[in-house]
């Protein structure tokens, strides 16, 4: 085993490590802002080495020129980065969902440092993306992210022709299912938040003297917090099984 290790040439390492580190730098928990990039940096050049003696065989020759190297080792960026970026719109749908539900729950100004999605989010969005990634690790389905990279050699080979199109047309489509994803989970609290603004309304109609912003503000919160105790465990269910369904289309 060592002596295939030291017969390895350094260009397939830095090959495979272009497209494994790139991913990296989107996959979800890994790219977290609370992740530091030396450790970051060492789990990518840790898998690049373990899976080096398996991939080794099948990668292409050096280039003659640096231009066909630059070339190469931008097309395994690409990939690294596409694939990353899949399973970074897969998770963002649970910002989409928070979101909603910040804003039906009248709690959109309550803004907190996300370090999931590196960007300032609504609490609700912080605690599903935060429980989200816990759950991912905790069920191990981070192995599932980092084989889905590592089988990604089957799909797109080094030194081939990228589809390019094929790739735009992958990420629309992610977005529209994440978005789709999204507003299913948060329809809980729209129906709730509609049905509280219907009866305001009423109320307002039938007692004009009454202050309805100021006494149905605390109400809509009270309420929307126990629609989220009372839901949070199908969000997040339904959010795992559509997240390990879309991950098997790039396991095999």
């Amino acid at each position: 085993m060592l002596q295939e290790l030291l017969e390895l040439n350094i260009f397939a390492f830095f090959l495979i490590f272009a497209r494994i580190g790139t991913a990296m730098v989107f996959l979800p928990g890994f790219s977290a802002a609370y992740v530091s990039t030396l450790l970051r940096l060492g789990i990518a050049l840790a898998i690049s080495f373990l899976v080096l003696p398996t991939l080794a065989r099948d990668l292409p020759l050096p280039p003659n020129s640096a231009f066909e190297l630059a070339n190469m080792m931008g097309a395994e960026i690409l990939v690294g980065a596409f694939i990353g970026l899949i399973m970074r719109i897969m998770i963002s749908a649970l910002q989409t969902a928070g979101t909603i539900a910040a804003l039906a729950s009248s709690m959109a100004n309550a803004l907190i440092n996300d370090p999931i999605a590196d960007q300032q989010s609504s609490t609700i969005s912080g605690f599903l993306l935060t429980t989200a990634i816990v759950l991912i690790f905790v069920s191990d389905m981070h192995h599932l992210m980092l084989r889905a990279v590592v089988e990604s050699y089957v799909m797109f080979v080094p030194g081939s022709e990228l589809p390019i199109g094929d790739f735009a047309n992958a990420i629309g489509r992610q977005v529209a299912d994440s978005f789709a994803l999204g507003l299913q989970l948060s329809a809980p609290f729209l129906v709730v938040g509609l049905t509280y603004y219907i009866g305001l309304g009423l109320i307002g109609r039938l007692m004009p003297a009454l202050p309805v912003f100021f006494f149905g503000l605390p109400v809509q919160i009270t309420v929307q917090l126990m629609m989220f105790t009372i839901a949070l465990t199908g969000i997040m269910l339904a959010f795992i099984q559509d997240f390990q369904s879309s991950l098997g289309r790039f396991v095999q």
